[in-house]
């Protein structure tokens, strides 16, 4: 079966620094994969709010995340600092794509993640194209 490989472009357009919690670890004494994909949820909200936006309010619409992968690369500790650089990819008329490069303190490389990102109205329960705001915004910080 083949590996997932997540490619994490050259340029960053936000970064951000959260710690591994004594609640992040899990039986194995490092970082869960369920608190990883927390923590990624988390930069998430910090990237969309330098935007100006929420997931709730995406330029008139909402979001939903379409799909997910990781791919880990070490082990993250208590105590530790990840940072975590994040740009956008791949964007189409629904979404686009996040990608995740997770760093430690001492800058070794933790996990890379995307997430695909798509457009929806929660009253409706259907896709709506990517407003051309949001694009704007997303090709701006590309």
């Amino acid at each position: 079966m083949a590996r997932i490989k997540v490619e994490i472009p050259e340029t960053t357009i936000f970064e951000t620094q959260l710690p591994i919690r004594i609640t992040d670890l899990n039986y194995g004494n490092h970082l869960g994969n369920d608190a990883l994909l927390s923590i990624l949820h988390e930069a998430r909200l910090r990237l969309l709010q330098s935007l100006g936006y929420t997931e709730l309010n995406l330029g008139g619409t909402s979001m939903i995340m379409a799909d997910v992968a990781i791919e880990y690369k070490g082990e993250g500790f208590y105590g530790d600092t990840l940072t975590i650089k994040m740009a956008f990819a791949d964007m189409h008329r629904y979404g686009f794509d996040i990608t995740y490069h997770v760093l430690n303190q001492l800058s070794k490389e933790v996990a890379r993640a995307k997430t695909g990102i798509l457009c929806f109205n929660y009253t409706t329960r259907k896709l709506m194209p990517l407003p051309d705001e949001v694009k704007a915004k997303i090709e701006t910080n590309a």
